[in-house]
Parts: structure tokens; sequence; C-alpha cells
């Protein structure tokens, strides 16, 4: 697998139209494996010369082939590199774990092949996109076409880069347009492969174009182009609010994937053996250590399970192993960077200030670690549980991100739906119960975007993905998202 100490430096470029190449002005950016804190790579501080180079040659592929090559033969592409994908899995998983902490049991056995699959489907997409016709009368014949937009920006996160990736990138490339992709600065490096990838097998040059950098220097520069007609970002929803207001001088669709504070309700006929794994490894104690949107953040419990619950996720937590990504025996990684370790650790200060409960965890950097360790300098946060009577703590309305959690009682069926819906986000939830009218009844009372009954943190590439309220809107995956990626023209032509 690699060794996680070793200390030679690695250097990725932009990929732009045919070109592997720097930065224009030169300048990189360290990229730090997160379980040492050590720098292993570096990728380029790109600006905004690089992203109208790189919008440029999106704009020119569209323009001279990508837009009219017949949809069968895009389709051909995306197989191409999903072949290319799948030959370097073990490349590219490896990288993964060692850019972004998420832990190799996850990148090699569930994020590359979804990716490899995620291309498949999206090029069976390509040729089934289609207008309507419209019967107004027998004087004219009227329809619709789907075209597609033309060059699509996607800014994507650093908690599972190459998977939002190709969610992104297989749903623009089947709906006809070509991209420029802004990957996060502090996890390029895969992302920046695989544009190198594509280059080298499975697509035309210009099609998939990738610049690195900061979001105030590089992503700041793609959402101000105007020569950009989409733009799809998963990420903060401060930084959505942010794109917002720069993108808007130029008017075009925004697709954001944000943020959640998700709920996970455990009723009282629940199975507390599955609900004790599903409210605490599957959602909040993940091997990314809780560094997704969906994370199961609140734990709604009834009050006569509650104490129950927190013993059987205790007991859990207890064998959750913390260690270098690149170990197979790790379980849990670390958090993905010095700027994220210390936003974590402030809201640990902060529920205690809050006056929670913490039941259990706390522990945090070389503490969790013996002495002399090369993870004593790593970003690791111990799986750590809050108890709260109260909803309305920060510890409770602000996303953490990392494995912090909060177990807070109800004590109806009502009450559960009102402290649910009681945050400003709606990305998901999950309901723990066996009675099926409860279940249905919560699905379509729960404002959110994904429900999961009796599991938690399911995604296939085939169901569309989002949030409502402060987690955004538009979708990743599924049929919605390609549909989401084209344009309808109307036609009417008057018969004689």
């Amino acid at each position: 697998m690699g060794n996680p100490t070793a200390t030679l430096v690695r250097s990725f470029q932009n990929v732009i139209g045919p070109n592997l190449q720097p930065a224009s002005s030169g300048a990189v950016l360290d990229s730090v494996d997160p379980s040492t804190g050590r720098v292993w790579a570096d990728v380029p501080r790109s600006a905004e010369p690089d992203v109208a180079a790189a919008v440029a040659a999106a704009g020119d592929a569209f323009d001279d082939r990508w837009r009219t090559l017949p949809a069968l033969v895009r389709a051909r592409h995306l197989r191409q590199l999903a072949e290319v994908v799948a030959e370097h899995a073990n490349e590219l998983a490896e990288m993964e774990a060692r850019d972004s902490g998420r832990i190799i049991a996850d990148t090699a056995t569930f994020d590359l092949p979804a990716c490899v699959e995620m291309l498949y489907y999206f090029a069976g997409a390509a040729d089934k996109i289609a207008g309507d016709t419209v019967e107004i009368g027998p004087t004219s014949f009227n329809f619709t076409l789907r075209e597609p937009i033309g060059v699509v920006g996607l800014i994507v996160p650093w908690n599972a880069p190459l998977s939002i990736t190709c969610a992104k990138l297989g749903a623009a490339l089947a709906a006809g347009n070509t991209v420029v992709v802004k990957p996060a600065e502090q996890a390029s490096c895969s992302v920046l492969r695989l544009g190198e990838l594509a280059l080298g097998g499975g697509l035309p040059a210009g099609v998939m174009n990738v610049v690195a950098g900061l979001g105030e220097e590089a992503g700041d520069a793609l959402v101000r182009h105007p020569g950009v007609g989409r733009i799809s970002f998963t990420g903060s929803t401060d930084t959505a609010r942010i794109i917002a207001g720069r993108s808007a001088p130029v008017l075009r669709p925004l697709h954001f994937e944000l943020g959640g504070k998700s709920p996970n309700i455990v009723f009282a006929d629940a199975d507390l053996d599955l609900a004790s794994i599903g409210v605490s490894t599957m959602s909040i104690f993940t091997g990314n250590a809780g560094q997704t949107c969906i994370a199961g953040s609140r734990i709604l419990a009834h009050e006569s399970v509650a104490d129950e619950l927190v013993e059987r996720i205790r007991v859990i937590a207890g064998l959750i192993a913390l260690g270098p990504p690149l170990d197979p025996a790790t379980t849990m990684g670390p958090i993905v960077s010095s700027e994220q370790f210390e936003r974590v650790r402030s809201y640990l200060a902060l529920g205690l200030a809050e006056d929670a409960d913490l039941v259990f965890g706390g522990g945090h950097g070389g503490q969790l670690f013996p002495s002399g360790s090369d993870l004593g300098e790593g970003y690791f946060v111990a799986p750590t549980l809050f108890r709260s009577e109260r909803n309305d703590l920060r510890i409770c309305q602000e996303e953490i991100f990392g494995p912090v959690t909060v177990v807070i009682p109800f004590r109806d069926d009502d009450h559960a739906l009102e402290l649910a819906n009681a945050t400003p986000y709606g990305l998901a939830a999950g309901v723990w119960t066996t009675d099926l009218a409860r279940a249905h009844r919560f699905v379509r009372a729960l404002r959110v975007g994904s429900v999961w009954v009796n599991t938690y943190r399911k995604i296939h590439w085939a169901v569309p993905f989002g949030g409502v309220k402060d987690s955004g809107f538009g979708r990743d995956s599924g049929w919605e998202s390609v549909l989401e990626n084209t344009q309808l023209k109307t036609a009417w032509i008057d018969l004689p």
C-alpha cells in the first residue's frame, strides 16, 4: 500500500486542454498527509489566467466537437474512461486515502468501484436524453429539445474528491457539456491524477480540465467567468452563499449540495442492535471521521431507550481503531487538515461550555497515541458523544464535520418530528422503527432530501441525492442530475 511516512514530495500539474502544466505563476500549494501533518505532495496554486485558459479549452472542445458528437460516441468515451479508472483503481484509492485521510478500506472497496460504475451508468444515460412533442392543433407541430449548456464548472470538496467528481463529471458529459473541475485545495491530488488519466485514455482534449488552487483565487475566478454556463458546487453553506454572490453578474443555473445537521431518530420499538450500529459507525464514527455532509450528527432517542442506546454506542466506539489511512486495520482516519482539526476541537470545547454532558470521547491529537508515534502530529479526533436535553445548543445546530454527535431524548412522535426539523438544514435523516406506518409518516413529514429507514448513509449513482433549505438545491446522481445539465428549447412550426 506504500509507506505513509515517506518524505519524497510528489508534484502534480493542472490539466488544461491537451497539456499538463503548472500554474502560470509557478506557485504551488502543499498537500499534507493528515495522519502525520507532513507534506507529501504539491499542487498548482492556480489563479485567474489558469482558469481562463481552462475555460477556453473547454469552450473550444465543446464548440469544435463534443456538443455535436453522437450520443453513442460520447457514451463510448465515458466507458473508456471507466475502464481507465478501473485499471488504475489501486493507485487512485491509495492516493485518495493519503491525500484526504479517507481510510483505504473505504477508498479501495467502495469509492473506486463506485466511480467506475458511475461512469458506466452515465454512459448508458447519454443516448436517453430526449425532448417531447406537444399537441396544440392540426396546423402546427410543436416539440422540445434538450440541449447541453456548454462549459460546466465543477467545484468539489475534500471529503470524497473522486466519487463526487465522477458523479458530477458523468452527468455533465453525458448531457454533452464539457467541464472545468476545481478540486478542494486540501485534497486535489487524486482529481488531478484522474484528469491526467482521462486525457491519456478516455476523453478528447479539453473535455475535462482540472485546475487546482485556493477557493478565493481559482474558485472565485471560475464562478465569475462569463464563459461558464453552469456551476455545480458541493461544500459548505457559507461558501455557497459567497459563490452565489460572486456569480450573480453572470446569470446561469447553480447547483448546491451543502451541509447538514442530520437526525437519526431511534424509536422505542427499534431494533437496538441494528440502530446502535446505524447511528454510530454507519453515520458519524465513519472511516473518514464523520467528515460527510450526511453525518448523523444528532441522535434523537426516545426517552425510554436513550440510556441503553448510549451504552451500546459506547461499546461500539471503544472498538474503533484510529490510525493511518493506508493501514487496512484502521477503521477511522484523521481530520483532513490542521484548520478543520482546530474547528472540530473548538466544538469540543464549545459543547462543554454550553453545559452539554460529555458522555465519552473528546480526546484529540497526540494524546491519542503513544509518545513518539508518527501519528502524534496527525489531525486525529476520538469518537465523541455529548448528551443534551436541548436542541438549541450550537453543537446541536451547527455543522461540525467531525466524529462528534449529540444524543437528545424525545417524548413522543410529535416531539421527535419537531426536533428533527428544527435546524436550518435539510439534507438527510434516519428513522429507526419497526412500525411501517410510522416510517411512512416520517418519510413524508421530514423536511430533508433523503430519508433512510432502518439503515443510513446509503448512496447509489442511480438515486438522486441533494437537500432542501440551507442544504442546497439540485441533485447529484440519478437521471435528474443528467437533466439538470441540459437546457430546454421549444420549437413551433406552423404547417400549411
